[in-house]
């Protein structure tokens, strides 16, 4: 039977895949057609699978965690007031539908929601998560992933044990819990422990009567801020969406709504564009770029997978009704299959709509301002990674005026901590390279790690009449080509010009064991 399952959630998610979708979408009509079959989780093995999906999900939510992160303003003052309002809205309709004014506040709040599965995929597909409007989505996804986490311990039932309180005490074991990440190093042990202290965390809450999926998260929280826990959130990612798998063929197996059912969820759906401008303006309100804000908007307009995880420990305790989550998981997958494709195209459509947008945002100093002055370097790099600070330090050593850029704050006060100058850009924020002062720039070096930000950046320096070289860095003959095809003067193949330096130095007489490999920008082809 579990083959059956797999099979027909693995079919589906192929198909909706192919259609530019999220496969989710798939593993949720699967399950309702298994539903129709007759098939139902007599064992619990699909309940107890998804149950193992949230916590991991909720574990890797706590990873992200960055207190700093969700007090800015244009997060916690934009999100918190956009959930206010748009629960509002959802209460009203509720209500206009027979719900009482409890069932319809949580409702109301659970709709609020944005997905953080969608959006973390579609960000990441971009090449974007580490740009200014991505740090500002995955903020106010945080701040909403907390108000749901404090619905599931409102929700979850029991009383909490007097020995909770002994819970306050957990941030003094931050030290050894990192420690023993550090220890386990980066393979298969560091999954492991992952895996133990998820487990471990939502156990520890569920013994003392709190929410497990609390537990989770806390768990998470007590390793972020860390390169060790970001490492281990990206291993943990494909397990959480296999397990999760579950989760969504079980919201499946309720079946199909009934007339009233789908007649409520069309109102509710209604309510999505309503969110959307809500969002804009109130980043617009909280200073934020009229792009930026634009941007925030795409990637939070749909309904969360936390309206899924909440309301059904919401319906089994009684809160709401458990046709609820049958509306909920047909309002998920319409918006799914509304946003995935607009999300796509987020920079096409900022294209399309910038001249119309960008007047309505407001006259003051931005957070996140994009730089306008290079301080006269004569060459950029665009990416500070480790190619791109390789780069910076070979320029600097022969006494080039050089500026580095990156839209990564860490990775901005790292290298400004090795004594680098280094700026704030947004690679494919097309006002950049609208407004910098490019005049004394000899050439610029493109050193980000995702191939479509180089294209888009390339096309975009060779549309404001950028005309001096421009050289890229990447990994695969199909990237070269299309990097030629934007205006890129030369590009270097990293494993080719690797493996070409190694045969050199293995025939030539001169080659002693202290030699390395190092490429000069001339040998780029």
């Amino acid at each position: 039977m579990e083959i059956l399952w797999l099979g027909l959630a693995y079919v589906l998610g192929m198909v909706v895949k192919q259609l530019k979708l999220p496969p989710l979408i798939g593993y949720l009509i699967a399950g309702v057609i298994l539903s129709a079959f007759g098939v139902s989780d007599e064992n619990g093995l699909l309940h107890t699978i998804g149950h193992y999906g949230v916590i991991f999900l909720l574990f890797t939510v706590g990873l992200h965690l960055r207190i700093k992160n969700i007090i800015q303003p244009e997060v916690f003052g934009a999100g918190s007031i956009h959930l206010v309002i748009s629960a509002g809205i959802f209460l009203v309709i509720a209500m206009a539908f027979g719900f009482s004014a409890i069932e319809g506040l949580i409702i109301g709040i659970l709709l609020g929601f944005s997905s953080t599965v969608l959006a973390a995929k579609t960000l990441e597909a971009r090449g974007e998560l580490n740009a200014f409007h991505a740090r500002v989505s995955i903020g106010i996804l945080i701040v909403q992933d907390l108000v749901a986490i404090t619905v599931l311990a409102l929700t979850g039932g029991g009383i909490p044990s007097v020995w909770s309180f002994g819970l306050l005490l957990l941030p003094l074991l931050r030290p050894l819990l990192f420690k023993l990440l550090t220890s386990s190093g980066h393979e298969d042990l560091q999954l492991l422990y992952g895996l133990l202290l998820a487990m471990g965390g939502a156990a520890l809450f569920e013994v003392l009567g709190l929410s497990s999926e609390l537990g989770a998260l806390v768990a998470g929280a007590l390793l972020s801020g860390t390169h060790e826990s970001d490492e281990l959130s990206e291993k943990l990612w494909g397990l959480k969406e296999a397990f999760l798998v579950g989760f969504f063929l079980e919201v499946g197996l309720a079946g199909l709504p009934n007339m009233n059912d789908l007649l409520f969820a069309g109102a509710l759906f209604a309510v999505l564009p309503i969110k959307a401008v809500l969002f804009f303006f109130l980043l617009i309100l909280f200073k934020l770029r009229s792009r930026n804000s634009f941007m925030v908007t795409l990637t939070l307009t749909s309904f969360s997978e936390f309206t899924l995880i909440a309301g059904m420990v919401a319906a089994s305790a009684g809160f709401i009704p458990e046709s609820m989550i049958i509306v909920f998981a047909l309002l998920i997958a319409v918006s799914y299959t509304v946003n995935a494709p607009l999300s796509a195209k987020s920079n096409s459509l900022w294209k399309r709509f910038e001249y119309k947008l960008i007047p309505l945002e407001r006259n003051v100093k931005h957070p996140g301002q994009q730089v306008v002055s290079l301080g006269g370097a004569e060459y950029l790099v665009v990416g500070m990674g480790q190619a791109g600070s390789s780069a910076y330090d070979y320029l600097k050593e022969r006494d080039y005026r050089v500026t580095g850029m990156d839209s990564d704050p860490a990775q901005i006060e790292y290298n400004l901590g090795k004594k680098r100058r280094v700026v704030y850009g947004d690679a494919q924020d097309a006002e950049l390279w609208e407004n910098i002062d490019l005049s004394s720039v000899k050439a610029i070096m493109l050193a980000m790690p995702y191939a479509d930000t180089k294209i888009q950046a390339t096309k975009m320096l060779r549309e404001n009449k950028f005309t001096e070289d421009i050289y890229a860095l990447t990994m695969r003959d199909e990237e070269h080509q299309a990097l030629k095809e934007a205006g890129a003067n030369a590009v270097c193949l990293p494993l080719i010009q690797a493996g070409r330096k190694l045969a050199e130095i293995s025939i030539s007489d001169e080659v002693d064991g202290s030699m390395s490999l190092n490429f000069e920008m001339n040998s780029f082809e």
